[in-house]
């Protein structure tokens, strides 16, 4: 008797738009997805908090703060809901910044949610391990030059 087929083991991926490589045009190229979800502009820097600038979205802290972020958990409920469609997602890459709080405390949380729909995850993180990024005022928006923090 044949075995049931299982699903496929489904990939998030979490990295900083500051990190990535650019193209001939200058523009970031995100890793390769089925969807990638841009959370700049979605979600609010927790890194406002600053008693966790030295923290990451690996941290329980940082997820907390990232899932009471308004908009956080419709959104981590609709990618959970985008990942169970039947010719669903294989890979879903979740974007910030840096990399640093935002993307990778949903990913993570994003993570669980399928897990606990017993659903197969693998987790990878780009730039989790990166210092955080700052971006330092110019006299144009166009030419903004990011530098990184040193690390302590």
């Amino acid at each position: 008797m044949p075995e049931p087929a299982t699903e496929p083991v489904l990939v998030l991926t979490s990295f900083g738009f500051l990190h990535l490589p650019k193209d001939a045009a200058g523009r970031p190229v995100p890793p390769s997805a089925d969807r990638i979800e841009d959370v700049r502009d979605r979600l609010r820097d927790p890194a406002a908090a600053r008693d966790i600038l030295d923290l990451d979205g690996l941290n329980p802290r940082v997820q907390d703060i990232v899932l009471n972020t308004p908009g956080a958990r419709e959104l981590i409920a609709n990618l959970a809901d985008y990942a169970d469609l039947p010719a669903g997602p294989r890979r879903i890459a979740i974007g910030c910044a840096g990399g640093k709080h935002r993307a990778s405390g949903l990913t993570e949380l994003l993570a669980r949610a399928l897990r606990d729909r017993g659903r197969q995850v693998e987790v990878e993180h780009l730039h989790v391990h990166l210092p955080r990024v700052l971006k330092t005022p110019t006299a144009s928006p166009a030419h903004t030059n990011p530098e990184q923090e040193p690390t302590r």
